[in-house]
């Protein structure tokens, strides 16, 4: 291929979308990736395709960067991000739900972001098996996405239990209909876990106006007189006619940094020139909260034959925020017992994304300041308190019992079970927010309503990191969505 139209960092879950789009529009694309593309089904890993598997995502697995992040201050995690085609659709557990209308319509900065001009590109992307011939959803695109039948009595168990709470159902996860108890949507086909590039990639592998290439490390955007012209490899420059950031809300904040867009004040003291102040790059991201309550199944029960089911999305009195519990049916690797995940939606507390002081060049910093906003731990304590009565009702009784790590001494008392939060709070991966979209009158925007970077030409982001706040749901059908829509903003 000469000098591409565009050249898209990443091959991850929205930067698959937007180039395979691209190409069928009939621009000349380039898709550098930086970890394999592996685009026959053969040439998977096993535990890549394997939806009931997340040992992809486990510390030191080549498929992910295993990023080293700061949950709460003075408390290590480690952070899987997808390093390899497909991007965390590669890597994670399949889940397939949309951000609400309600997110689209708080984040729009401009007409071309609410959830009605979005809805197209909703149908248009996704295979439903179940909903395809409602107005809500498409039954011709590329993304396979349907409800599996019952793994587990487990999973009949917490939907009864959802039941004698009296808790509303909620069939369709990716309509409109008032949050309740529902079966999954996964983007699985036939027993596959069907990620981004699966979709997209492989159905154009033999297109001559798209060019993937695979082990390719993007060190910086090159820019010169205000303008984007490429970016620079480990292998030289790569130029093209404009260059889109699709490197996940990590990738592409840290490469907008290292290129001398973002915060003036902290690029100075990082020796980094400054090519465009932009405060908001890194400086204000979100993502769920999140603490695994278990429990201990009958040990006369069948093995589940899958991790997941069912999801319940509960709002909490007075708010427009939610929690959502997620009954894993299999205990984690390394673990005795199964648990209830306990996601908090809409935390009002944000992290920050920076440059480590010592290595510029480096990793970049991840401080997710989970839990400091008093707001947060009683959002986080009322769906743990949810979780605790689920699994003490007499449906759930029958098939398993509340494990002895949440005595009803630490649910009765607000101290007690925000110190118990505070030892177990991790992160649901759904990080969000660190390049954000705006309207020209917001000072923390980073790109505008066409997802162009503000103070350069030639440069757009399309990824969850210009999401101004992590959705409602989980982030994996937006990230598509992105590129979709982005795509024909750009055609």
């Amino acid at each position: 291929m000469s000098r591409p139209d565009v050249l898209v960092v990443g091959a991850g879950t929205s930067g698959c979308a937007l180039a395979a789009r691209l190409a069928d529009a009939g621009r000349e694309v380039l898709l550098l990736e930086a970890g394999a593309v592996p685009l026959g089904r053969e040439e998977w890993p096993a535990e890549v395709l394997d939806p009931a598997s997340l040992a992809a995502a486990a510390p030191g697995h080549a498929a992910n960067w295993d990023l080293a992040a700061e949950v709460i201050p003075g408390r290590a995690a480690r952070v899987p991000r997808g390093r390899i085609a497909g991007g965390s659709s590669a890597v994670n557990a399949a889940v397939f739900v949309r951000a609400r209308r309600a997110d689209f319509d708080a984040w729009a900065a401009g007409p071309l972001w609410t959830y009605d001009a979005v809805l197209p590109a909703f149908r248009r992307l996704e295979t439903d098996h179940d909903f395809g011939t409602s107005p809500d959803h498409g039954d011709d695109g590329p993304v396979p996405v349907r409800r599996l039948p019952s793994p587990s009595p487990l999973a009949d168990a917490f939907a009864a239990a959802c039941a004698e709470l009296g808790l509303p159902d909620e069939p369709d996860k990716n309509g409109e209909s008032p949050s309740g108890y529902g079966r999954i949507p996964f983007n699985v086909d036939r027993g596959v876990r069907i990620n981004a590039a699966i979709a997209y990639l492989a159905p154009r592998r033999a297109l001559p106006n798209l060019t993937v290439r695979g082990g390719v490390a993007v060190r910086r955007v090159l820019v010169e007189d205000g303008r984007a012209v490429g970016v620079l490899t480990d292998d030289g420059p790569v130029h093209a006619g404009e260059v889109v950031l699709s490197a996940g809300a990590v990738g592409s904040a840290y490469l907008l940094l290292v290129s001398g867009l973002g915060p003036a004040r902290d690029l100075r003291a990082a020796g980094i020139e400054v090519v465009a102040d932009l405060p908001g790059v890194g400086s204000a991201f979100s993502d769920h909260p999140l603490v695994y309550v278990p429990y201990r199944p009958d040990s006369a029960l069948p093995p589940a034959t899958a991790a997941l089911h069912g999801l319940l999305h509960l709002p909490l009195a007075g708010s427009r925020r939610e929690v959502e519990l997620m009954p894993w049916l299999r205990p984690f690797a390394g673990d005795a017992e199964p648990a209830v995940s306990v996601g908090l939606q809409h935390p009002v507390g944000r992290g920050r994304l920076s440059l480590a002081p010592d290595d510029p060049i480096g990793p970049p910093r991840l401080e997710y300041g989970h839990l400091g906003e008093a707001d947060d731990r009683h959002g986080l304590r009322e769906g743990v308190r949810t979780a605790a009565a689920l699994l003490g009702s007499a449906a759930f009784a029958e098939v398993a019992a509340r494990s002895a790590a949440l005595p009803d001494a630490v649910l009765e008392d607000d101290a007690v079970l925000d110190a118990w939060l505070l030892e177990r709070v991790t992160t649901a991966v759904h990080l969000s927010g660190t390049a954000p979209m705006g309207p020209d009158s917001d000072p923390g925007a980073v790109v505008d309503q066409h997802l162009r970077v503000r103070g350069v030409a030639g440069l757009r982001v399309v990824d969850t990191s210009v999401l101004p706040t992590v959705p409602s749901r989980g982030t994996a059908a937006t990230a598509i969505l992105l590129g979709e829509r982005a795509a024909e903003l750009m055609t």
